[in-house]
């Protein structure tokens, strides 16, 4: 899941993204509501780029009743949730009304934000199918935080998780280490750091070892793919 979080305050805006980046998801942070704007209404594959929006209401250049205006009127449909200190009926009616999905108000209990998270993530998806990828007989269930191979449990670190929610997300395609870098750990690569590959050959160990078919492979020179090999 892909959230975008427009937070002008940086100590609230570091502390969502870490947690929710910890909670498994993929976490973008812009700063204003020009930038937060700009990249809500990005698409990928013909569809919204985030899954969900977390807005602040006072921003600096576009406040969030702008931002979630342009959003709309840019014919984005993902669900939004306002996080904000302004906590009169009149400011949550006017959000609403705008077309947010949920309002909390700061201060705010993390668990509490969490849980309205992966709840607007259900509605927003709307089926069951959409949050659960397969391929042969992988599962992975991006609500529940769930990995199974061949019914059976496998564990995983949120950065685990992440990667094999990405490799799933682009089956069959060659993912270049620059992309995986850029996605999961959100930094830019770096040829003389071997962290994608540590990550894959220790995801590739719960993932493949004692199991047929083999489903993550490398492609040499280019980078990895996630496939089931033709019958």
């Amino acid at each position: 899941m892909k959230i975008l979080i427009v937070e002008d305050e940086p100590k609230t805006g570091d502390y969502l993204k870490q947690g929710l980046t910890e909670a498994g998801m993929v976490v973008d942070l812009a700063r204003d509501g020009w930038d937060g704007l700009h990249l809500a209404c990005n698409m990928e594959a013909g569809k919204p780029a985030y899954d969900l929006l977390i807005l602040d209401v006072m921003l600096p250049g576009l406040d969030g009743w702008q931002v979630l205006e342009g959003v709309r009127r840019a014919g984005m449909s993902m669900p939004v949730l306002f996080l904000t200190a302004r906590d009169q009926v009149a400011d949550r009616v006017r959000g609403l009304e705008l077309g947010a999905d949920d309002y909390l108000v700061k201060p705010f209990a993390f668990i509490e934000l969490l849980a309205r998270v992966r709840s607007l993530l259900r509605r927003g998806k709307g089926s069951i199918e959409s949050t659960l990828l397969k391929v042969a007989d992988l599962e992975l269930d991006l609500l529940s935080r769930r990995a199974l191979r061949a019914g059976k449990r496998i564990d995983l670190t949120a950065k685990e998780f992440a990667l094999l929610e990405l490799l799933l997300r682009h089956q069959g395609e060659v993912l270049p280490r620059t992309l995986i870098a850029s996605q999961v750990w959100d930094m830019n690569f770096d040829s003389d750091t071997n962290v994608v590959e540590v990550a894959v050959r220790r995801l590739r160990a719960k993932v493949d070892d004692g199991f047929e078919p083999k489903l993550i492979q490398t492609v040499r020179g280019m980078g990895y793919r996630l496939e089931a090999p033709a019958t």
